[in-house]
């Protein structure tokens, strides 16, 4: 008997999988391209209910990291790197260590066409451990002269992104009083909840773990129970947890004017871009909203400006979260279509002419 692994297309350029040798934890590491140049994306440590679940993460999540980058206009392919859990798993800080030793020596074998991060279940002192294995990692943390915590960055970028979205849906870009909610208060969800509380938008927030309702009540904001949030009326629906959290019925029953949001592949299937537009829902790409950080890493790894010069790259994303809007309404298509075409005529140019220049 065969069985067919839930995987979704190939077309990277190299997936390595093993299993570190001081771990015994698999690792993955795929490179979906690097037409434009070394590929970034970060480390995911994450539990998984088998070890090739962790396997079709990382397929698609270095394949968004490439649309990521292309339309964010940075020379950088994509890739994404997963350190894969078995259920129950729990890391003491001598395997911890031992994992992301393993995950540099696996970064170290591509030889600079794919550099790691942070991501979700990672920290920057994790990449001061895979630093000890390879020098192809960014984000290191700022008391070694690295550059730290990208969730600010990326923050920024959401926020802009939420500000353009409300524009074309409103008609104004003030976040005061309009109705927002966040499903999801981890690094960026929390800064997000902060700064729109704080500039006066009538804020609901959840998240699965209960503790974060304590959040809630500091900034004075409802809660929703975690599952009902997307039945509160907003004007902005904000995904800021787990992938895949927008199936077809939570689209149907979705009281919202868009979404916009930094989770990555909120959608549960593509096709759920068409399903949100027929219902007169705008959706911002999340490849395009929640670029900031890796924009922040890229830019600051390669020296290219001064920090307030790249802070200005992150905060454009708004603009190019209008670009994205316009394509879409002049060719009759959803804005994710109009905003994989920009950044596949990109990679098709090779990076000599960028699609989405800020």
């Amino acid at each position: 008997m065969t069985h067919t692994l839930p995987l979704p297309r190939f077309d990277h350029e190299r997936v390595e999988v093993i299993t570190g040798r001081r771990s015994g934890l698999v690792i993955i590491v795929a490179l979906h391209s690097s037409v434009l140049g070394s590929a970034l994306g970060g480390a995911r440590l994450w539990t998984y209910p088998n070890w090739s679940d962790g396997l079709g993460d990382a397929l698609r999540l270095s394949e968004a990291m490439t649309l990521k980058n292309a339309a964010a206009g940075l020379d950088a392919g994509g890739g994404k790197s997963v350190i894969a859990l078995p259920p129950g798993t729990q890391l003491d800080a001598e395997r911890r260590r031992a994992a992301f030793r393993d995950l540099g020596d696996a970064v170290e074998s591509f030889h600079g066409l794919y550099r790691t991060a942070e991501d979700v279940g990672s920290t920057t002192e994790d990449m001061l451990v895979v630093s000890e294995r390879t020098e192809h990692v960014v984000g290191l943390p700022d008391a070694v002269g690295g550059s730290g915590e990208p969730a600010g960055p990326t923050s920024i970028g959401v926020y802009e992104a939420i500000r353009a979205t409300l524009e074309r849906v409103t008609g104004s870009r003030e976040v005061h009083d309009r109705r927002i909610t966040i499903s999801g208060l981890g690094q960026v969800g929390s800064r997000l909840a902060v700064r729109l509380a704080a500039e006066g938008a009538v804020l609901t927030v959840t998240d699965v773990n209960p503790a974060k309702r304590d959040l809630a009540a500091d900034l004075g904001v409802d809660w929703a129970e975690p599952g009902t949030e997307h039945l509160v009326p907003a004007d902005v629906f904000v995904p800021a947890g787990i992938g895949g959290v927008l199936n077809n019925d939570v689209i149907d029953a979705l009281d919202a004017k868009a979404v916009c949001g930094p989770a990555n592949n909120p959608l549960a299937e593509r096709a759920g871009a068409d399903r949100l537009a027929s219902r007169g829902i705008l959706y911002a790409p999340d490849f395009v909203v929640n670029a900031g950080g890796v924009i922040y890493l890229d830019l600051v790894a390669k020296q290219l400006g001064t920090k307030a010069e790249v802070m200005d790259r992150v905060a454009a994303i708004g603009d190019t979260v209008r670009r994205v809007f316009d394509e879409a309404e002049s060719r009759g298509v959803s804005p994710l279509e109009a905003a994989e075409g920009l950044a596949a005529q990109r990679l098709a140019d090779g990076g000599r002419k960028p699609a989405l220049a800020h």
